[in-house]
């Protein structure tokens, strides 16, 4: 198992994403190579970059990396806001994307200040 594997927030952000791919398979066939395909690439982008930054050796990259995960994140809020307004997504399950999201933007903000924080070693 991968270090990345451990966290929370990246299971979280895989579970996010599974669900995206999910409701995207109701969206309007037209809408394949639109909000559908960038919706998911904004999902799958916050797992991926939560496990591309622990790769990095510096605090700084690895901090840059859950910046861009963060980003995807509200990326996602704002196609699946236009879904439900397209009403291609009910009131309830944007609801429960939102809430889903709001615990991963915490998570990845403390995570953030994890990885910046000042090392008590001597």
């Amino acid at each position: 198992m991968f270090q990345f594997e451990n966290l929370i927030v990246w299971q979280k952000s895989i579970d996010y994403a599974d669900r995206i791919y999910d409701l995207t398979d109701r969206f309007p066939r037209d809408e394949k190579f639109g909000l559908t395909a960038q919706l998911r690439r904004a999902a799958v982008s916050i797992s991926s970059n939560i496990a591309e930054g622990d790769g990095r050796t510096s605090k700084t990259d690895h901090a840059r990396f859950i910046e861009i995960a963060y980003g995807s994140l509200m990326e996602t809020i704002s196609q699946v806001t236009l879904a439900a307004r397209r009403q291609w997504l009910s009131d309830d399950e944007l609801a429960k994307l939102r809430h889903a999201a709001e615990e991963i933007a915490r998570m990845l903000s403390g995570l953030r200040r994890s990885i910046l924080a000042p090392s008590n070693k001597q």
